[in-house]
């Protein structure tokens, strides 16, 4: 792990939404059959971002919601559609309900929520990169879900757009452990880095 200037880095917290966080979220119910290690990123993340917040880091967070275009237009309905862009219609995901974010992580003043995003990448036609270039921030540190889905992506767009990218090992999950491993041991040093919450709370 390099050097990290945690005054130039942002907390990237990706969709602790209901979907994913609350016991009722349909991905939760659907997709997470590690439910123990999932339960234990949630709250690495929360002690991560209670530390961020007492220290006043930069802090975004990248969610997802369809709750302004109920019928999935971004993504063409989903009909014929291959990926997550028919995926999430199919499964009526990220509406008013999944798509609220959950305590601790609702967002408070001063920390920024992403809006515009419209890919698997946090990053992707959203407001994050716009934030992080106007407030010189040149690092991100990601948390979140899923780490073989959306912070894969992330850390992969955020790398070819310049930045330094960690995913925080212990508070982002998949579906099962092994998806979570196979990226932290064969794809994050392609792309960018990792860190424990407890190596970042160390700084």
């Amino acid at each position: 792990m390099k050097q990290i200037d945690i005054g130039r880095a942002a907390l990237v917290l990706i969709e602790f939404q209901h979907e994913w966080v609350a016991p009722t979220g349909k991905l939760q119910r659907g997709l997470i059959h590690d439910k123990d290690a999932f339960r234990s990123a949630v709250a690495a993340a929360g002690d991560l971002l209670a530390h961020a917040r007492e220290r006043r880091w930069a802090i975004a967070h990248a969610g997802l919601s369809f709750t302004r275009d109920p019928g999935y237009l971004l993504f063409g309905r989903g009909e014929g559609r291959l990926g997550l862009r028919g995926a999430i219609p199919h499964a009526g995901t990220w509406g008013e309900e999944g798509s609220r974010f959950v305590e601790p992580f609702v967002p408070r003043e001063g920390e920024f929520v992403v809006q515009g995003r419209s890919g698997a990448s946090v990053l992707k036609s959203s407001t994050l990169d716009p934030f992080l270039r106007n407030n010189d921030l040149r690092t991100l540190l990601l948390c979140g879900f899923a780490t073989h889905v959306c912070v894969e992506s992330t850390l992969r767009e955020a790398h070819d757009l310049g930045y330094d990218a960690y995913v925080v090992s212990d508070a982002c999950a998949a579906f099962e452990r092994s998806q979570h491993e196979h990226v932290l041991q064969h794809v994050v040093h392609h792309f960018g880095g990792q860190v424990t919450s407890a190596e970042l709370r160390a700084l």
